[in-house]
């Protein structure tokens, strides 16, 4: 059994039936909407998404095009695409991360012995927005978090106006994070992850 399949929460869902040909056979057609770990091949349709969603607002990205495919080499587990007949139209990005708290290090740094996964960014494509995705894709990456044996919190940080979303998505206030781009400062926030075992018995991971 490959890990995906082992994975309720990664599994395809197929939202409508597939369409038949007016000959009555049934045409292959992509799912109408995926849920996968991201690959080097998606980096840039990740960073397109990205590109869009934060230089307006912030006037710079979370994350670079080298470095998306950075973390998505080391670490594609860690990541999460929602895809519409086959077109991403959502995503994550974490890596783990082996300190208490966030540091400037985080930012760019994959520590594979670390139980802490730091969400280095959601984004939504600006066609979809307004729909609660980012809400949907973010319960799911957490759900798929407790069934990776490592995983024991989430970590990330954000700007004071996103607060409430992630507080809405289960999230706690650490308070200020001590990490800083640019201009902007950020606010700290943790998700408690449950352990492997009791995820395994109750979910089917």
């Amino acid at each position: 059994m490959s890990a995906l399949s082992a994975l309720p929460f990664l599994k395809p869902v197929h939202l409508r039936p597939p369409r038949s040909s007016p000959g009555g056979q049934r045409r292959h057609t992509l799912p109408a909407s995926e849920f996968r770990c991201l690959s080097p091949e998606d980096a840039v349709s990740v960073f397109e998404i990205e590109r869009e969603a934060f230089i307006s607002v912030s006037g710079d990205c979370p994350l670079h095009l080298d470095e998306i495919r950075h973390f998505l080499n080391l670490c594609p587990e860690l990541s999460l695409g929602w895809f519409e007949e086959g077109r991403l139209v959502a995503f994550i990005i974490g890596s783990l991360w082996d300190q208490e708290r966030l540091s400037q290090a985080a930012l760019t740094l994959h520590k594979a012995q670390g139980s802490a996964v730091h969400i280095h960014v959601l984004a939504v494509h600006r066609t979809v927005r307004q729909q609660g995705k980012g809400s949907i894709l973010m319960w799911r990456y957490l759900q798929y978090l407790r069934c990776l044996p490592a995983a024991r919190r989430a970590l990330l940080m954000c700007e004071p106006f996103l607060v409430p979303f992630y507080q809405k998505c289960g999230f706690e206030p650490l308070g200020p994070c001590q990490v800083t781009v640019g201009d902007l400062a950020f606010v700290e926030m943790q998700h408690a992850v449950r352990g492997h075992a009791f995820m395994r018995r109750n979910s089917g991971c």
